[in-house]
Order: C-alpha cells, then sequence, then structure tokens
C-alpha cells in the first residue's frame, strides 16, 4: 500500500472534522466568556502572563478586531468542551487553550507544556501500516521498548501534573485499554484536569472497562477507526476487525445512555487519512449514529523514521511548544515520531515534569530549530512535522 510522504502540520492536524449533531451554542458560550473576562476582580489576581492572555483573548473574542498576530478562535470543538465546563472553570480553560492553541504557533513556552501525553502501556494488538508498531525493531519485546506503567509512576507524574496542566491524554505508542491497571489509573485521575483524553482502537473495549471510562470523568474519548468498509480497515489496522470495533463503541454508547444519560463525555472516531480510498462521507454515515463527532486527521510518516532519509525542512516543529510525553517507565520525549526516545531529556523520577520541559536538552533542541539547523539533530532531521 503505497503512502506518500509530505509535511505534517500539527497545527492543522484535522483533514476533516464534523459534529454529528449541530451546535447551537456558540452564542452561549460567548455570552458567558464576555462576563467572565469582564470580572476584574477574577483577572485582577492571576498572574502577569495570564493576564496578557487575558487582554488578547478580549481581543480576539469580544473585540474581534483583525490582527498581524495568530488568532484565537472558537472552533466547533473547543465550543463543544466549553459546554461541558461548569461557569467557574471556563476562565481556566481560556487560559490553558489558548497555551495549546496559539503558543506553538509563536513559538512561546512557559514553565510547563500545556499538554501532557501519558502513555499507559507500549503495547499494541494492532500492527497499523502507517504505525511504527508494525515496525519489529521497535515492537518486538526484546527491543527494550515495551512495558506498561505501573499505577505508583501514573501517580507520581499525575501528581506534578495537577494544577499546572490541563490537558491530558492517556495513550501514546500502544494501545492503552492493554495496560492492566488503566482502571486505577482512570480513578486516580479523576477531577484532577480540565479535558482528560483516551485514545483507543476499541478492539478491547467491553462493559467493565466502559463503566471504569465513563465513571472516571474522562472528557474527550477518541475511536481511532480509519474506514467505513471492512477490508480497507483490515489492510489499514492490521489484526483488526471492523466488525468487533463497531460492535464494542455500539456497547459504550448504550452503557452511556441506560447507566451515564447526564455523562459530560464527548465521543469522536478519528481516522488517519493515508490513502484515497478513504472517503469522509463514508465515515460520516457508517459511525454518525453511534458517536458525537467524525474526523480524519492528517498522516504523520512515522512508522520508521530512523531508516528514511535526511529532508530539506527547515521550519520548526511546533511540537517543541505544545506537549510533551511521558512513557511507560517514566521517560519523557519531546515526541512520538522519536519512538525510539533519542532526544529523551531525562526522565520524572530525577526531574520533574517542569524541570525536564525547561531542560538544557530540550531548550538545544528547540534553538536549532529556531535557526533553521533542524538538519543537525536525529531524528529531526528525517522528519516531516512542521
Amino acid at each position: 500500500m503505497k503512502i506518500e510522504k509530505r509535511p505534517y502540520d500539527k497545527n492543522k492536524s484535522f483533514v476533516n472534522f464534523r459534529s454529528i449533531k449541530k451546535d447551537e451554542n456558540y452564542k452561549l458560550v460567548i455570552d458567558k466568556i464576555k462576563i467572565i473576562l469582564s470580572d476584574s476582580n477574577r483577572i485582577q489576581k492571576l498572574d502577569k502572563n495570564k493576564k496578557v492572555i487575558v487582554n488578547y483573548l478580549k481581543k480576539d473574542l469580544i473585540d474581534n478586531k483583525k490582527t498581524d498576530r495568530p488568532k484565537f478562535k472558537l472552533t466547533p470543538n473547543i465550543t463543544k468542551e466549553m459546554t461541558l465546563l461548569e461557569n467557574k472553570d471556563i476562565l481556566r480553560y481560556l487560559l490553558h487553550r489558548y497555551r495549546y492553541d496559539i503558543y506553538p504557533l509563536i513559538l512561546k513556552m512557559d514553565d510547563y507544556p500545556p499538554y501532557l501525553q501519558i502513555e499507559p502501556t507500549s503495547f499494541c494488538n494492532f500492527r497499523c501500516v502507517f504505525c511504527f508498531q508494525s515496525n519489529r525493531e521497535f515492537s518486538k519485546r526484546s527491543s527494550g521498548y515495551m512495558g506498561h506503567m505501573t499505577l505508583d509512576t501514573f501517580k507520581k507524574v499525575v501528581d506534578q501534573a495537577e494544577g499546572n496542566i490541563e490537558f491530558i491524554s492517556l495513550a501514546s505508542r500502544g494501545e492503552p485499554l492493554i495496560c492492566r491497571d488503566i482502571d486505577k489509573m482512570l480513578l486516580y485521575a479523576k477531577d484532577k484536569f480540565l479535558n482528560l483524553k483516551i485514545n483507543t482502537n476499541a478492539s478491547i473495549l467491553n462493559e467493565k472497562r466502559a463503566h471504569a471510562i465513563l465513571q472516571s470523568g474522562v472528557r474527550t474519548l477518541v475511536f481511532s477507526a480509519d474506514a467505513a468498509d471492512k477490508k480497507l480497515y483490515s489492510k489499514l489496522r492490521v489484526n483488526g476487525k471492523l466488525d468487533k470495533v463497531f460492535a464494542n463503541i455500539n456497547l459504550f454508547k448504550k452503557i452511556k445512555e441506560k447507566h451515564y444519560p447526564k455523562a459530560k463525555i464527548i465521543t469522536r472516531v478519528s481516522g488517519v487519512k493515508v490513502v484515497k480510498e478513504q472517503k469522509f462521507s463514508d465515515m460520516e454515515n457508517f459511525w454518525k449514529d453511534l458517536v458525537d463527532q467524525v474526523a480524519f486527521v492528517d498522516y504523520c510518516p512515522w512508522e520508521n523514521v530512523y531508516a528514511s532519509k535526511i529532508n530539506k525542512l527547515t521550519k520548526p516543529c511546533s511540537e517543541l511548544w505544545r506537549r510533551m510525553y511521558v512513557w511507560w517507565d517514566g521517560k519523557s520525549n519531546p515526541c512520538e515520531v522519536d519512538y525510539k526516545s533519542d532526544l529523551t531529556p531525562g526522565d520524572i523520577f530525577k526531574k520533574n515534569i517542569s524541570q525536564l520541559w525547561t531542560s538544557n536538552s530540550y531548550q538545544n533542541i528547540r534553538k536549532k530549530h529556531l535557526s533553521k539547523n533542524r538538519k543537525s539533530i536525529a531524528p529531526c532531521n528525517k522528519c516531516f512535522s512542521v
């Protein structure tokens, strides 16, 4: 199966996105934002950097004036997320969402990553053609990359992130529901973040795990599926069966409707757009009755970046200012493309999240990207992410 390699813009990862139910809440959200951003007593208590963000939010969302700088916008996804928040959390959400959306565009950072991706396990039961799990150098047990995060390690990461980072994903190189302690992890993370997200291929989603997810306060649940046709699905997601995945997602929906009708969770089927045979209209029609959103994200060429040729990209990779990853063994890393962790600044046992994010090794990578010298860093010099 031929997959084209091209620059992958992390700032525009959605190729297609559709909310199944038309969102009528935009005006309501804007009205709430106007009241909150005009609350001088609350704003006065913020630190200097947050006050600067508030000023930009006012200009972008209320004044709506033209500007040369990147403008913060309420996308359908952001609007949906905000409808699930209590009023007391909206300012907190806006501050962190601004950091996540805008800081990577202006290549700005502060003491913590806007987004933290935690890897419950690096094991996966699929061998998708567009993923490094298909690379035996990574996925064979003797490689040393395979393992499950312990509950104690997870607690350590969460304790460091709580109060400092609001957007957390439980997923990375593996399938999170394979992790032995995933239920306990979900319980421990409950109510500690504004947006707790899980990405799963849904192949082993069952009644027990569905209840665990719905009881945990997970706000975004992404089911990774790339096709609406059995044959094409199996070609892309090797070892996967579309019928099984569909049945599991349908089970989740029924459990949610019956036992958790007021659950504040967004469900999404999201596929990686890799071949022309994938039609978004087919995806939408196939999945629309089961989830809130359907999307295609762009393909990032990463299945074996280390064996790729050095390319001519000089633009800085925005991921260096967007998120940090913590693998199952506590090791941190700037990105998933470097799945062998050549660029790791260290682990969470010797340095905390802030120290890793602002470390000299991390900063040196950023400086080389800013000076258009990413060609001197491997595997950045072979990566197509910008």
